[in-house]
């Protein structure tokens, strides 16, 4: 064999190994977090007694709905750990460039994950969804022999005719904003243009909804760090209160058992037992108080008060530098490329610091946009809850956190979080090159956000002071009118 076709088939060797070194580190972490993912949800899910003659059959289908949402929010979980993953991959292969043990973590494999997160978040959201959906709303055209063909027969026409119905309303979408003939007189770019397209228009959705979200969860998450850890003591007798609180709980107590045994008095019984459930819950709360100790008391609360808001100051001044970036440089725009160089440079400013300090600004906007979502009033109803959460809610969580997170990597590089260039596909966006759209989002984005902070801890500092002096036990006062009305 001459030397010259020895080397190249050594580099095909070399190109094989790699692709299914890629292929098996690929399918370890989907088994991870498709393993994550099925414990999540059976730890939501409502237990369903198949009790009727067709038990068997609803138990595959609740069993096959299962495992697509579960592949869904896999796939979720994945989006949400992409852009994390790739920073970090970046700044391990800066510190250890000629490591042996981490030639593994490549360009090619982030680039792989990225393709993968994007081709199954279009396939979850276009297809196994709404699959699941109505496979488990199915039983079967009428006049058909009954079983789980039957209901795949009935799923499979149902979704073909959505489907249909969905591409014709992209169709004329896209035929109204281009003004291209080829793309109003054929459907044959279906996959590289019409699915790009209504994934766009998903994106930018859960784009929007993210900047919704987002700020308001900041602010439930404030007022939820209030109610959850012990504030410190400022200016008040702590054992003077529960003593007053135990002494009144008493008194009620003993007039709800004076009211039982006396059929002379005349008192609201159920009036006086819901005063003594809320002096009751009065007093649980001071117990808590008076039972943490000191460094719970005095340095936990304001720690985790401080590191919230250092967190939001410091993304909501990112956004208004990376707005000053957009108004000076056109390169600050959010468009995505197809060969960005791995291990090369380093995307923040600061190193690995800086590269560290934006995964944790990522984690933070995410965990505060579902905290947002699910407080909102518009999604309150899909919260799910401890074994008693039904498919179909379990379905629509599913969706909405894949929009959610799938629109994350967009999210971040759109407000200058991190300077990560979005790989894959999910640079092909038509609205990522618009000016006018990404300055509006940022600028909304900062005005919102600093909005809800000012107003949260005003409101906090106020109501604290208030409590702190015993102002808030005086009787508010109302100012009558001097004349009387005609």
């Amino acid at each position: 064999m001459a030397p010259a076709e020895h080397d190249a088939l050594a580099v095909r060797e070399q190109l094989f190994h790699q692709r299914v070194r890629e292929c098996i580190i690929c399918a370890l972490l989907f088994a991870s977090l498709y393993i994550l993912c099925h414990f999540i949800i059976t730890h939501f899910k409502k237990h369903a007694d198949f009790a009727a003659v067709h038990d068997d059959e609803d138990a595959a289908v609740d069993r096959i709905a299962l495992g697509l949402c579960t592949f869904t929010l896999a796939v979720a979980l994945g989006a949400v750990l992409l852009l994390p993953f790739s920073i970090i991959s970046n700044e391990v292969l800066l510190s250890f460039p000629h490591n042996y043990y981490i030639q593994w973590l490549n360009g090619s494999l982030v680039h792989g994950l990225w393709n993968l997160i994007f081709l199954f978040s279009n396939l979850s959201l276009v297809f196994l969804m709404p699959f699941a959906y109505f496979f488990t709303e199915s039983e079967g055209f009428a006049g058909s022999k009954k079983g789980i063909m039957a209901r795949v027969y009935e799923t499979t026409v149902v979704l073909l005719l959505l489907t249909l119905l969905v591409l014709g309303i992209v169709w004329v979408a896209s035929a109204m904003v281009s003004g291209d003939a080829a793309s109003r007189q054929s459907l044959y770019d279906l996959w590289e243009y019409y699915l790009p397209y209504l994934y766009s228009c998903i994106s930018l959705f859960g784009v929007l909804l993210l900047l919704l979200c987002t700020p308001f969860g900041l602010s439930t998450m404030f007022a939820v760090t209030g109610k959850l850890l012990v504030k410190p003591r400022l200016l008040e007798d702590l054992d003077e209160q529960l003593s007053c609180t135990r002494l009144e709980e008493a008194a009620v107590s003993h007039r709800i058992s004076a009211g039982k045994a006396s059929c002379w008095l005349n008192l609201n019984v159920e009036l006086l037992r819901e005063q003594l459930f809320a002096i009751r819950s009065k007093r649980r709360k001071l117990e808590l108080r008076h039972r943490a100790s000191p460094w719970q008391r005095n340095l936990g609360y304001p720690l985790a008060m401080l590191g919230l808001l250092a967190l939001t100051g410091i993304s909501v001044l990112i956004v208004c530098f990376h707005v000053l970036e957009l108004l000076l440089d056109d390169a600050a725009m959010p468009r995505g490329i197809q060969d960005a160089p791995l291990g090369q440079v380093s995307f923040s400013i600061f190193g690995s610091f800086g590269a560290a300090l934006q995964v944790v600004l990522i984690f933070y906007l995410m965990v505060s946009s579902v905290v947002g979502f699910y407080s909102s009033p518009l999604f309150t109803r899909l919260l799910p809850e401890r074994q008693d959460t039904p498919l179909t809610k379990i379905i629509g969580n599913c969706v909405c956190l894949l929009v959610l997170s799938s629109a994350l990597p967009v999210f971040s590089r759109t407000l200058g979080i991190t300077r990560f260039d979005l790989l894959g596909d999910f640079g092909r966006f038509n609205w990522l090159g618009n000016f006018y759209i990404v300055f509006l989002y940022n600028m909304g984005f900062a005005g919102l956000t600093t909005l809800c902070l000012v107003k949260r801890v005003s409101w906090a500092v106020q109501a604290e002071l208030l409590r702190t002096l015993g102002l808030h036990k005086l009787p508010v006062t109302r100012s009558w009118p001097l004349c009387k009305p005609c």
